[in-house]
């Protein structure tokens, strides 16, 4: 639709809302606890202001097709006026992998593409058969509830059957995608120091094969907890284990306990650990950040039964690798009786086309992608309407960065007109959401539809008062059950405090730079430590790039602000990169017209000082492109944790540039 027609891009149908799971449970809310609930905005403001009755009816779950399998307890929420000290389900018992693993029938469970080299599938049956045997060896390797177990791992069944297992026994997982250097993953196990290590041969990316077993055995020489190696075959036929310490190949380590039927699940208080997750950013080795499994587990049914409208037998996708928190988020697609569709390679293999082959094949129901797969099909000149049928997607979910209006046109017009395109946004910080969509509610062009249910999001100006149709601060000001347990090795909670909590006393301080809009969506224009301030303006960096990235020269880009003059370090200039495509130069007409168009979209505060053409952007390893660290490398600032990054190379294009000086 024409945006100045200030219509939707898309509607739901009035039979696709009545039959939504947030409807049903609605309704139930109402007839429970005698409240007027007449629409989702109703539904929000009592989900905020009685979070107990919120977060029993999503704990019980009877509306939308079962809750969580646990014992509840009396208490919801202790200490409820303390962030972070708030205490959700204190008397719970539960266990996290029992509430994913409550079929064992033939359906699928899991489908896995690697590129295409690899296809296979899992039935319910077979991935509890599966974790019954790892979680057997597991005891008997002496792993018990608290130890660590790690996965080096691509987005495979086997990773799964990994982190059930643990998470059966009370383990806790963590876990790094295979394209990790050595150092990035020595910055991140040898802090958590895990029993066990389970690791893949070798991954495939981009038709190539990859092997990794010379730098599995460096890894296991820097972890000296690591006391068993589970080796993964993938790419290899034959495995020379040699140089790999206490390593034996997974066949091999299950072997002995084929004749286990069944599962002893641990049942463990609602904020015992399930995941450590790290932080990528490029300030420091990675903060170790620890998740719950309660927390984790009702957050995750929220999100995937009410907001994504995930109903037993839709199949699931998430492009994303084990060291991304959506493959967590993904995972417990599970619990909502989802069958899930894994894929680990390169998005655009097969002639670009592979994940709209693989939606086409396997019935995809919920495609979950980046802004930047969306950009770059867009730059492709793809048009999978035109090439593949996508009959059963009903709704397509995009994050890492925020998308841009223009994504969401290409959407619309060239991938499907009929689907519910959610803009989501959170992070590893709470392995969940923050603002996501909603099967109920209109998409509006360039607007993440709704605040997540249960989670009092704002935005707040310096003084900490709310604003609306100004940006600000994305603020939740009262305590939510997946907020972290704490950081790994922080006794005292001081940089978990520091992390959140500085900023504002009592009150999550998220880092996003946003606005909530007329019509109760919100636009994410960057991360807040990342805003330009040129004059003391405020400039969100998504502002500029969404102009930039219009021009069919510009294949992606990256802006910060410069201390000038140098001797000033309280004003800055805008500088910005560009990546051309192939056989482009950057020239001082395209540099006229980059600046023409910033200036004519926005306002000349946004306009660039310096334009600069560059070979490659820096981005880590889950897409997101690194303004504080090229920021850090233009002013002479040393860069840590490089380990983060998918292409730690494209730093080098940034220093000592001439053109930075005058």
């Amino acid at each position: 639709m024409n945006p100045a027609d200030n219509t939707p891009l898309w509607a739901p149908s009035p039979e696709r809302v009545a039959s939504a799971n947030v409807t049903a449970f609605r309704l139930a809310a109402e007839k429970r606890w005698g409240v007027s609930l007449p629409d989702y905005d109703a539904l929000y403001a009592w989900s905020v202001d009685e979070p107990e009755q919120f977060w029993v009816s999503v704990w019980d779950g009877s509306e939308f097709g079962g809750g969580v399998t646990g014992t509840r307890g009396e208490r919801v929420l202790a200490d409820g006026e303390r962030m972070p000290g708030a205490k959700w389900f204190p008397d719970a018992q539960l266990n996290f992998a029992q509430n994913l693993l409550r079929s064992r029938d033939a359906g699928d469970a899991l489908v896995f593409w690697g590129e295409d080299r690899v296809k296979n599938r899992m039935s319910h049956g077979e991935l509890y058969r599966a974790v019954a045997h790892f979680a057997a060896a597991l005891r008997e390797q002496g792993v018990v509830a608290g130890d660590r177990v790690a996965a080096y791992m691509p987005n495979m069944p086997e990773t799964i059957v990994t982190m059930l297992a643990a998470a059966s026994i009370g383990a806790i997982f963590t876990s790094a995608s295979p394209d990790f250097g050595v150092q990035g993953v020595v910055d991140r196990f040898g802090q958590t120091e895990p029993k066990v290590l389970v690791a893949c041969d070798g991954y495939y990316y981009g038709g190539k094969t990859i092997d990794v077993l010379g730098k599995l055995g460096e890894i296991v020489g820097q972890l000296p907890s690591v006391k068993r190696v589970v080796v993964v075959p993938y790419v290899h036929y034959e495995h020379d284990l040699a140089d790999v310490p206490h390593a034996r190949m997974y066949v091999d380590f299950i072997a002995p306990f084929h004749f286990v039927d069944d599962i002893e699940f641990a049942q463990l208080p609602f904020d015992h650990p399930l995941y450590i997750m790290y932080s990528s950013g490029t300030t420091g080795v990675p903060k170790c950040i620890v998740h719950c499994a309660g927390g984790a587990l009702l957050q995750h049914l929220k999100e995937h039964r009410l907001h994504c409208d995930v109903k037993p037998g839709d199949r699931v996708f998430y492009f994303t690798t084990c060291g991304w928190m959506m493959w967590n988020w993904l995972v417990s697609g599970l619990a909502a009786g989802a069958t899930l569709l894994l894929y680990d390679g390169s998005p655009f293999a097969g002639d670009n086309q592979i994940i709209f082959d693989y939606a086409d094949a396997e019935g995809m129901t919920h495609f979950g992608t980046s802004a930047k797969f969306i950009d770059a099909c867009a730059k492709f000149g793809l048009e999978p309407r035109r090439t593949h049928r996508l009959d059963t997607v009903c709704a397509m979910m995009s994050t890492g960065s925020p998308l841009v209006p223009e994504g969401f046109d290409y959407v619309y017009r060239d991938i499907k007109a009929d689907l519910q395109l959610s803009s989501i946004s959170g992070g590893t910080d709470i392995i969940s959401c923050f603002v996501l969509g909603s099967p109920v509610l209109p998409v509006w062009r360039g607007e993440i539809q709704c605040r997540g249910l249960g989670m009092a999001v704002d935005v707040w100006d310096d003084e900490g008062r709310p604003v609306r149709g100004e940006k600000g601060e994305l603020v939740c000001s009262k305590p939510f059950p997946v907020m972290p347990v704490g950081f790994w090795n922080d006794a005292d909670g001081s940089k978990y405090h520091a992390a959140y909590f500085e900023r504002f006393p009592n009150v999550w301080c998220h880092g996003d730079f946003c606005e909530i809009t007329a019509h109760g969506g919100l636009v994410i224009y960057g991360r807040s430590d990342a805003t330009l301030n040129p004059g003391g303006v405020r400039i969100g960096t998504a502002e500029i790039y969404r102009q930039v990235e219009k021009l069919d020269e510009v294949v992606e880009s990256l802006v910060i602000g410069q201390d000038w003059p140098p001797q000033n370090p309280n004003d800055v200039r805008v500088v910005l990169f560009v990546k051309l495509r192939d056989g482009f130069a950057l020239d001082d007409g395209l540099v006229q017209r980059i600046r023409q168009t910033i200036r004519d979209n926005t306002t000349p505060r946004h306009v660039p000082a310096k334009v600069l053409q560059v070979a490659d952007i820096p981005r880590t390893k889950s897409g997101k492109i690194v303004e504080l660290a090229v920021r850090n490398v233009v002013h002479g600032r040393p860069v840590k944790n490089q380990e983060a990054l998918a292409n730690p190379e494209a730093l080098a294009h940034f220093r000592d540039r001439a053109e930075l000086a005058g």
